[in-house]
């Protein structure tokens, strides 16, 4: 394990169930097991924030770590902040000196014209390339992200981003330092654009494997984390588990998180059913969606491991 953590880049998203203060729970799991079994490559399939990507590779002797996601968005502002930091603390900057001086009205009115901007561009916008129009669109992303209420990421149908403002007194739009440290962490990660399955080229017996895909709601009201156009159904869980199988045949150390059924009905059990044979644990977390402060607080969340 790597000593001096003083230095160490931090997500730079904020993000909807993300699992920077799980990470202590979550190193007691893998902290001896990563230098036991001699793991050299960390994957990531379900990329949001990065916070355990971020914390694994940099802590400890990984030569190699791949991420994916299929939100282009979240693709975008990787690799962005890999190719050309530079330019987009430029844009950032604009942003944060421009934004924080108005009074709350006008903070609305920047908000959603920077919203309206984005979701405008996003119907002729190539991803799949690199070209300049991809720094404007990071920068307006994490604006948003910054700005919007609770740092969610959700869309419509339509891959249109609709999330309204929050409520921010002095939000850190542009957090120059640990962009910084972002840029040169992440010339270490492979960032790709596509389905989690396409992880199992490089997955092998030293790689270890963490999964957080879109959770399975607890009710109704828990589509308001949506964080893609497509849907992730239980048939889309079930697939998953199936491919979490395949790489534990494979000989991959594996970990997974997921909501917990049982936090709303103790006879619900999807995932014990489903990841049946493996450990699955259940650990604390505190989530802060819901606009209502009474229906926030400390509630279960599933660990579900192969070792």
């Amino acid at each position: 394990m790597i000593a001096d953590t003083s230095k160490l880049a931090r997500p730079v998203l904020k993000w909807a169930g993300g699992k920077t203060q799980l990470l202590n729970t979550f190193e007691t799991y893998y902290r001896d097991l990563l230098k036991e079994r001699n793991i050299k490559k960390y994957v990531e399939p379900f990329a949001g924030s990065g916070a355990v990507l971020f914390d694994i590779v940099q802590k400890y002797e990984i030569e190699e770590a791949y991420i994916w996601d299929i939100n282009p968005e979240l693709y975008t502002v990787y690799e962005v902040i890999k190719r050309d930091v530079a330019s987009l603390i430029s844009i950032l900057e604009k942003f944060e000196l421009e934004f924080i001086p108005l009074d709350k009205e006008a903070r609305k009115e920047y908000y959603y014209q920077i919203r309206q901007d984005f979701n405008s561009d996003l119907l002729e916008f190539d991803f799949r390339s690199y070209h300049e129009k991809k720094m404007i669109r990071a920068g307006q992303f994490i604006f948003l992200n910054r700005t919007c209420f609770n740092g969610l990421f959700r869309v419509n149908k339509k891959g249109l981003f609709n999330v309204p403002i929050g409520d921010y007194k002095n939000p850190r739009i542009c957090d120059e330092d640990n962009l910084q440290l972002a840029h040169q962490f992440l010339q270490r990660v492979h960032i790709h654009l596509g389905d989690y399955r396409e992880s199992r080229d490089v997955i092998d017996t030293e790689t270890f494997v963490y999964f957080d895909p879109p959770y399975r709601p607890l009710n109704t009201s828990s589509s308001f984390t949506a964080y893609s156009k497509f849907d992730f159904t239980d048939k889309e869980q079930e697939e998953l588990a199936t491919y979490y199988r395949e790489l534990h045949e494979r000989g991959a150390l594996l970990m997974l998180s997921n909501s917990d059924p049982k936090n709303v009905d103790e006879d619900d059990n999807f995932f014990d059913d489903l990841y049946e044979g493996f450990t699955i644990e259940r650990v604390s977390a505190r989530r802060n969606i819901n606009s209502k402060g009474g229906s926030r607080g400390t509630i279960s969340e599933l660990l579900i491991t192969n070792f």
